[in-house]
């Protein structure tokens, strides 16, 4: 909606607002860098408002928690929109100025009283009335998300429906205000500056635009096609087409991190070559035809990370890589000039200043630069600008064009919901101690490294005959897999929880649904039925 994927605003905002709404966010054990600064804004006097349907770390911080029904986030959302224009607590004139489409939004969101929503959602009528007042009542809110909010099958309509609220009440694009999607990964949104997007190239420029492809065929001599190509999602199904035959695979681990994992091993095992390039022999590095065994750490790297707040920081070698590993950027060079092409041995400085010779976004970062200042925040158009702590500063202009649109979004049920047969919800989630499928994580001894465990409320094992600590067996429509049971009233009744750290332990993703959405391509990790069963 706003032309680039990443957070309005700086960590530095969440210190100076008066109202944090954060929606589908473990902040505290999934991003805990940032939750620091949000606890910092909360000693100065913010109000925290989670919204999860765990009782998480984060919630429990929090001065009021909507313990939502999986799944209910646009109802709730489209409910808070309601009482926000319904009780004139629009700002009307930040709608007139920098906003169009109210006028059909408002009449979208005319049947979604908070008895509706909550209704669907579980939670107090009153309470989503109390959340919807005090963020359109601050002078200053943030807003933040994460895979809570994006790991479903309709994921980007949830993020329209965030993205109205702040377009409602006009917190974005001033200090103190805006939004946060938190990334998943270290990186994640260095990845995407780059441009490892199919429709994008370094700096967000879409694939599509004729003159920005002119700039990149001008400078790599050779021409780009205008179509975007294939993400995750669409190269699976391209494999079960038999349109995909060969799949390189750097710095990942889809055998064990995508949704239906079976589904995914019987992919790849259609392939005609799958090459794995990791610093660890991954599971799916353990049934490829190549490995490149990579120096990839963070450790043993050289080159730049941005964070969730757009801040381009350089990382620098600690060490010298093992045995005959070599560098990913090497290992590129070296494909690159078996298949005929001469891309000599680039350094990482010399690729990051082609990058920003070709993304007007970082044309005045350099090293040089981003070592004297301890990291630049994007835009930096010239070497003499300071870089951009907050986005989209235009919208508070007195003529703004184009306006930003508000986008209806109708509310659906997850792809799958309690049957007879699976009456539980499983839902997914991180730890703070483990990191994604435990291939870092797991290979050294900590107190904390008590393996996988399915959280259960303690009604649910009563009901179910079950002891703290026993073995079940959790079957979905897709797999089945074993794990101790651990009795906990962060979830609500029906509801259990499980992480990915544990792939070697406890496949879990063997169990997630591969419903995913349609325009992002992400599965619905969040929402999958499963049934619970003892062991003889």
């Amino acid at each position: 909606m706003f032309g680039t994927g990443a957070s309005t605003s700086s960590y530095e905002d969440f210190h100076h607002t008066d109202v944090i709404l954060l929606f589908g966010s473990n902040a505290a054990e999934a991003h805990p860098i940032i939750f620091h600064h949000i606890m910092r804004g909360v000693r100065n006097g913010a109000r925290l408002i989670v919204v999860d349907p765990r009782r998480t770390p984060t919630a429990l911080s929090a001065h009021s928690h909507l313990a939502i029904n999986i799944g209910a986030d646009i109802a709730v959302l489209n409910a808070l929109a309601h009482v926000i224009i319904q009780e004139g607590l629009a700002n009307t004139e930040f709608i007139t100025r920098a906003v169009q489409g109210f006028d059909r939004f408002r009449d979208a969101v005319a049947a979604w009283t908070p008895e509706r929503a909550a209704a669907i959602a579980g939670v107090s009528a009153e309470l989503l009335r109390d959340t919807a007042r005090r963020y359109a009542r601050a002078d200053r809110a943030m807003l933040g998300w994460t895979l809570g909010i994006t790991e479903h099958h309709n994921a980007v309509d949830n993020v329209f429906a965030l993205i109205n609220l702040a377009l409602l009440t006009g917190h974005v694009g001033r200090p103190g205000t805006g939004l946060n999607p938190l990334r998943g990964q270290n990186n994640v949104q260095g990845g995407g500056d780059m441009g490892a997007l199919p429709n994008r190239l370094a700096g967000f420029q879409d694939v599509r635009d004729p003159e920005v492809r002119a700039r990149f065929e001008r400078a790599w001599g050779v021409p780009l096609s205008p179509q975007p190509g294939w993400n995750q999602t669409g190269m699976f199904a391209a494999m079960g087409r038999g349109e995909l035959q060969g799949l390189l695979v750097i710095g990942e681990n889809p055998l064990a991190s995508e949704a239906n994992g079976n589904h995914v091993r019987q992919l790849f095992g259609r392939l005609d070559a799958l090459v794995v390039q990791d610093i660890f022999l991954t599971a799916t590095a353990e049934i490829a035809d190549v490995v490149l065994p990579a120096r990839a750490s963070f450790a043993e790297s050289d080159g730049t990370y941005t964070s969730s707040e757009r801040r381009v920081q350089r990382v620098r070698a600690a060490r010298q890589a093992p045995g005959q590993a070599q560098d990913d950027l090497w290992i590129v060079a070296a494909l690159a000039r078996a298949m005929g092409y001469d891309w000599a041995s680039p350094e990482p400085e010399q690729v990051f200043d082609e990058m920003r010779q070709l993304a007007p976004n970082f044309r005045g970062m350099t090293y040089a630069r981003i070592e004297q200042e301890h990291g630049l925040q994007w835009p930096c158009p010239t070497e003499g600008h300071p870089g951009t702590k907050t986005l989209h500063t235009r919208l508070w202009e007195p003529v703004v064009n184009p306006k930003v649109a508000l986008t209806p979004v109708e509310w659906e049920a997850p792809a799958e919901t309690p049957t007879d047969a699976y009456p539980f919800m499983l839902t997914t989630g991180r730890r703070l101690a483990f990191y994604n499928t435990g291939v870092q994580s797991n290979l050294y001894p900590h107190p904390h490294n008590t393996g996988e465990r399915i959280e259960i409320h303690p009604a649910d094992a009563t009901r179910l005959g079950l002891a703290d600590g026993e073995r079940v067996a959790v079957t979905s429509r897709r797999g089945r897999v074993e794990v101790p049971v651990r009795f906990s009233d962060t979830v609500a009744p029906g509801t259990v929880f499980m992480t990915f750290h544990f792939p070697d332990q406890v496949g879990t993703n063997l169990l997630s649904i591969d419903a995913f959405d349609p325009e992002a391509g992400t599965a619905e990790f969040k929402a999958s039925a499963v049934r619970i069963e003892r062991i003889g």
